[in-house]
């Protein structure tokens, strides 16, 4: 390699998009798609910025086939969207909702037909109302609900589709959902967030089971927020709770799903949950590691919170993004080395990017230099992180469009497109070309060699 030149990824990387179905789809109360737990979540006052809803989103359950066009000008190979368990399941379980089906056919033929691989997701966040009034994450019987469903899934699309992820960032439903209220059930129940812990992890284990059967020829994975724990302060107490949060946050899934056992902790917590052979339903070797990095989580020590910990901000004075997540690119190199060495399989970086508040200029383009930046230095830490070894195989920008981000609503803008709510009009954004340009650069590198 000359001196100064890129590190070369694997000829085989995957630059691609990412989106969730609750975040851009809209038509909650279209063609027979039940309520989701967001749905009757973002009605309760305060709960999320503004009143927002998912209501109509970025209406791409009308316009998929604009934004796979969007897909198409940016040249990425893959696209990595979630399935609305309430739309093809509208009880969550029983009779199908071929309506629901059918928009999940024409997304992944028209992929196919543009030349972009589907990444499909089972789960990101948007359980069914009805799953929920039975208990769900906490009872124990939704890790059967979950392989109907996936098994629904997989015979429906496993023809077409080959990736397969379980879950999106476990850790975040979980912990936001049961230990600080900000997501659904919007509860502080440390008992029953050791609880939904396994129990996810239980569905989990049962639908990689499920995809294995279904799609014998299925590529396995979920996808997991990795992210580096850091006490706000240097005391022994909030070094404790960054500790602890490290458990919740990074270890309580990828541990317990791969490596066989949960984190020292977490382990004595959940012990009562635990029913003989669950360890073994629950550890299926996948066949990669998707990581969501964003940037370093904190941890405060509060005798007063639930968990014993609170989550805080990063400390004054390190850099930050416009809408104040902390900026460092090396915190993303040391995790992605850490993950490949920790747990030997392909990475995946699926969720990457930067979140800002920002509006068409006097002549109707969208400029976001801090977000070109945000990318430029992420996937040169991708790169260092290749360089010392790591087995990375690609990456994913969160997020394609704007969209609805959960307790913040549309306040928060972190598409390579712009999204005009009001008229569904979408920009490119100067990130979507900057982005453009990269594929185009790594694909003329790739036919060089």
């Amino acid at each position: 390699m000359r001196e100064g030149a890129p590190t070369l990824l694997p000829r085989n990387f995957v630059w691609g998009v990412s989106t969730s179905s609750y975040q851009i789809e809209g038509a909650t109360q279209v063609d027979g798609r039940g309520p989701s737990v967001w749905d009757g979540y973002c009605r309760v006052p305060g709960r999320i910025a503004n009143g927002d809803t998912g209501d109509v989103a970025c209406d791409h359950y009308h316009r998929y086939a604009e934004d796979i066009a969007l897909m198409r000008d940016l040249g990425v190979g893959a696209y990595r969207f979630s399935i609305a368990w309430p739309r093809v399941l509208p009880a969550g379980r029983g009779v199908a909702n071929e309506a629901g089906l059918a928009f999940y056919d024409r997304l992944i033929d028209k992929l196919l037909a543009t030349g972009i691989e589907p990444w499909l997701c089972l789960y990101h966040w948007d359980l069914p109302q009805s799953l929920q009034d039975r208990g769900g994450w906490l009872n124990r019987d939704i890790a059967g609900w979950f392989a109907d469903y996936a098994k629904l899934v997989a015979e429906r699309f496993g023809d077409r589709v080959r990736r397969f992820a379980t879950f999106n960032e476990p850790s975040v439903f979980t912990l936001f959902g049961y230990g600080f209220a900000w997501h659904p059930p919007g509860t502080t129940d440390p008992a029953g967030l050791h609880q939904a812990i396994h129990n996810v992890n239980l569905a989990h284990g049962a639908g990689v089971d499920v995809l294995r059967a279904s799609v014998p020829a299925a590529s396995i994975g979920a996808i997991h927020n990795m992210q580096p724990s850091r006490p706000v302060a240097r005391t022994s107490a909030d070094e404790a709770a960054a500790t602890l949060l490290d458990e919740y946050w990074n270890k309580a899934f990828p541990e317990a799903q791969i490596l066989g056992h949960y984190p020292p902790a977490l382990a004595r917590a959940i012990e009562p949950y635990v029913q003989a052979g669950d360890m073994e339903r629950i550890c299926r070797k996948p066949d990669w590691f998707g990581v969501n990095h964003y940037s370093p989580v904190y941890a405060a020590a509060d005798a007063n919170a639930p968990l014993g910990f609170a989550w805080a901000d990063a400390p004054v004075g390190v850099p930050r993004s416009p809408i104040g997540w902390q900026l460092d690119p090396a915190a993303f190199r040391d995790t992605l080395i850490d993950v490949d060495r920790r747990y030997r399989l392909p990475i995946y970086v699926l969720e990457n990017g930067a979140g800002a508040v920002e509006e068409p200029n006097a002549t109707g383009d969208v400029v976001d230099p801090e977000r070109v930046d945000y990318l430029a230095t992420y996937t040169g830490a991708l790169r260092e992180a290749v360089a010392a070894g790591a087995d990375v195989r690609g990456y994913f920008v969160w997020s394609l469009l704007d969209n609805f981000e959960w307790g913040a609503g549309y306040a928060n803008r972190f598409g390579l497109v712009y999204v005009d709510y009001p008229t569904q009009r979408r920009i490119p954004k100067a990130s979507a070309r900057w982005y453009a340009k990269l594929i185009r650069a790594e694909k003329v590198a790739r036919t060089a060699r």
